[in-house]
């Protein structure tokens, strides 16, 4: 394991064609959270938001997406055909990334920080 700096330095560890599904993933999350931070945080490129917002990760076989366990709750159904856990989810790198569930994760945990804050 790397002592990863930024988020840049980790996704350049990675072949070309993960590169770009990272990257696709970052550039989702930059575009619906301008505000949040990115960091690395347990060596994962993760979006910071009075809080983590989420953290994901690529291994050999599949994406990591850790939407919190009340993000992969709120899709549940949608998550089931995918491995998971209680707060992430593998996105197996033989068959499409579902970008646009992850947008929606991404949403739902946004609107998820906004009504915590208020609180």
């Amino acid at each position: 394991m790397s002592d990863y700096k930024t988020i840049d330095e980790y996704i350049a560890t990675f072949p070309q064609e993960v590169q770009l599904i990272l990257g696709n993933i970052r550039a989702i999350i930059k575009e619906l959270v301008p505000e949040a931070t990115e960091k690395i945080s347990y060596q994962m490129p993760t979006f910071y938001l009075e809080g983590n917002l989420v953290h994901f990760a690529a291994f050999k076989n599949h994406i990591g997406f850790y939407p919190t366990p009340s993000g992969i709750e709120a899709f549940q159904e949608e998550l089931s055909k995918y491995k998971g856990a209680k707060g992430s989810v593998q996105f197996p790198l033989d068959q499409p990334i579902p970008y646009e569930l992850i947008r929606r994760i991404v949403l739902y945990r946004l609107e998820e920080r906004r009504n915590q804050k208020k609180m």
